[in-house]
């Protein structure tokens, strides 16, 4: 494992240094092994683990390619992690979206373009308090999707992305069992969106604050009370 983590150390700092930018093909494998010091065998295994991360592309019958190492690709990653949470971690991916979510409403209060506006505003309106738990947590999902490419950061932007999955369950369940949490939704998306519309950054970042803080709080308190036959574990 040591001689490929030196391999991919040394592939790294060729892509960090400019030697090979992104999208531009790595030398064919012997002239690679050779310049960088390193057997075959252990060039193919970085390269493999260098494939997983979406650093570098394989393509068969033309060679070995830097990929475009946007932060939405390398961040993919990070989503394949996520897919193995544990339900009782929820409560960590919610204290993560109570840092982020609110900072990224606050510059997409600010950066947010007209079309990008009005993009947010058919999500909004595209659901009533009536709307299936299901489809409302959809639309919840692409609500603050929009937010986060609207921050004008793609690295926050897909941080937040990667975020609000593993919280989907626990939004579904809250819709399913807290009367009035749909409207409630709703109401708080509403207030997000009419700050951002009014350009004010501090009150979009209270907002976005205490519409995740609320589910949070529901969870933790929901949590913390003795499981009842038929209730979600």
């Amino acid at each position: 494992m040591a001689l490929t983590d030196e391999a991919i150390g040394k592939i790294k700092e060729m892509i960090i240094s400019g030697r090979v930018r992104p999208g531009e093909k790595l030398p064919r494998e012997a002239d690679l092994a050779a310049e960088l010091g390193l057997s075959r065998n252990s060039l193919r295994e970085a390269v493999k683990a260098l494939t997983l991360v979406n650093v570098l592309d394989v393509r068969q019958g033309d060679g070995t390619y830097a990929t475009s190492l946007a932060p939405s690709l390398l961040l993919e990653a990070l989503s394949f992690i996520i897919d193995f949470h544990r339900d009782d971690t929820v409560l960590d991916f919610l204290e993560v979206r109570r840092i982020l979510e609110p900072a990224a409403t606050a510059m997409a209060a600010h950066r947010m373009s007209e079309p990008e506006r009005e993009n947010l505003r058919k999500v909004l309106e595209a659901v009533t308090a009536d709307t299936p738990v299901e489809e409302l947590v959809a639309a919840d999902l692409e609500f603050h999707r929009q937010i986060a490419l609207g921050a004008g950061n793609p690295v926050l932007a897909s941080l937040v992305d990667n975020m609000s999955g593993p919280t989907s369950r626990a939004r579904v369940w809250r819709g399913m069992t807290e009367r009035g949490a749909l409207a409630r939704t709703l109401a708080e998306h509403r207030a997000i969106y009419d700050a951002i519309q009014a350009r004010d950054a501090d009150l979009a970042r209270s907002c976005a604050t205490i519409h995740v803080a609320g589910i949070e709080s529901w969870l933790r308190t929901t949590l913390a009370q003795p499981a009842e036959p038929g209730r979600e574990p």
